[in-house]
């Protein structure tokens, strides 16, 4: 089954999340990826979906969506037509003898130290699918302590913006 990208405008309010993930549950649909977040206008938020579903169900599942009272307006988004990054944190053991070969990874990555311990460095790195699948196995000889990992944030690309196309009518 093919990826899919939904980005939703909702109001916000307690419990809309619940209520969305709850439409995919109820369908059998495992969600992938969500990221949630306020927008440039207060009081909405964008819910940013992956899942992988075939094309008639996810129709099924965006007109119910819409029909939820505090849900404005979804967009499914392309990879190419949008911009799509992830953003991972790794806690990667790393000791006197591995710790420049590390930092040769970090640096060809161009990824972040973030915090240092004598055994172990954490390290941000954000970018696209690729990337970052790519990062993690290029840690994982030095041994991978922790992870954790962002839902998939995605935007539009060009100048026109969702809330813009809702703010005007």
């Amino acid at each position: 089954m093919p990826s899919h990208v939904l980005s939703l405008l909702v109001e916000d309010k307690p419990g809309l999340l619940t209520r969305v993930a709850g439409l995919f549950a109820r369908r059998g649909f495992n969600i992938e990826s969500l990221a949630v977040g306020v927008t440039e206008v207060p009081g909405l938020s964008r819910i940013t979906v992956v899942v992988d579903v075939d094309e008639l169900p996810l129709e099924q599942v965006t007109k119910q969506l819409n029909k939820l009272v505090n849900v404005i307006k979804i967009v499914e988004l392309d990879q190419t037509a949008s911009v799509q990054r992830e953003h991972m944190l790794v806690k990667v053991r790393a000791d006197n003898q591995t710790r420049s070969n590390v930092l040769e990874v970090v640096g060809l990555f161009r990824a972040q130290i973030v915090d240092y311990a004598p055994d172990a460095l954490v390290v941000e790195v954000t970018g696209d699918k690729g990337k970052v699948e790519a990062f993690l196995r290029a840690l994982e000889p030095f041994g991978i302590k922790e992870l954790a990992q962002s839902g998939l944030l995605a935007i539009g690309r060009g100048g026109k913006s969702i809330t813009e196309r809702v703010l005007r009518g």
